[in-house]
């Protein structure tokens, strides 16, 4: 049997549409979406580092334990080999005190009574620093010699977490 040729001017019927199962592909999407999300919340905790002053440190130290942890203080007692690049200080928030190590290279900024910030773990009752940062002001103002160090530790928070100058 043969299609019978259409008339000129005549339309032509519509084109059947394939129709498709769109069910696999939502899936496959939604799929790789939920191991986009667990892969970045799964790590993010795994790369979470606690900021602390080592008060907040003593309160709660079970919570803190096996952790990498920033924590920020003043620098006192500071004892640094230039040979061995090992440095020694205790870090104080002015109510508890810390004894840190650090090997390596230490910014021209840092001193005694400075404000720092240490990454790394406790071990004991030791702070081990991977990494040092020195806070300081964006001015420069020459020491009044009028009881430099002598911070409160809300004093110590604010200079931390906002930059801020020193009280």
């Amino acid at each position: 049997m043969t299609t019978p040729t259409p008339l000129p001017g005549t339309p032509l019927p519509p084109a059947r549409k394939k129709e498709r199962n769109r069910l696999p592909l939502v899936l496959a999407g939604v799929g790789v979406l939920g191991l986009i999300g667990y892969m970045v919340l799964g790590n993010a905790n795994d790369n979470l580092v606690y900021y602390v002053l080592p008060t907040e440190y003593q309160q709660d130290t079970a919570k803190f334990a096996g952790k990498t942890l920033r924590m920020g203080g003043l620098a006192k007692d500071v004892v640094y080999d230039r040979d061995t690049l090992d440095l020694k200080f205790n870090m104080t928030d002015g109510q508890t005190s810390y004894p840190v190590q650090y090997t390596g290279a230490v910014p021209d900024m840092f001193r005694n009574d400075a404000v720092v910030v240490m990454e790394g773990q406790m071990q004991g009752n030791v702070f081990h620093g991977k990494s040092l940062l020195v806070k300081h002001s964006e001015e420069y103002k020459a020491d009044d010699g009028k009881g430099q160090g002598q911070y409160t530790p809300e004093d110590l928070k604010k200079i931390l977490n906002e930059g801020g100058e020193k009280p």
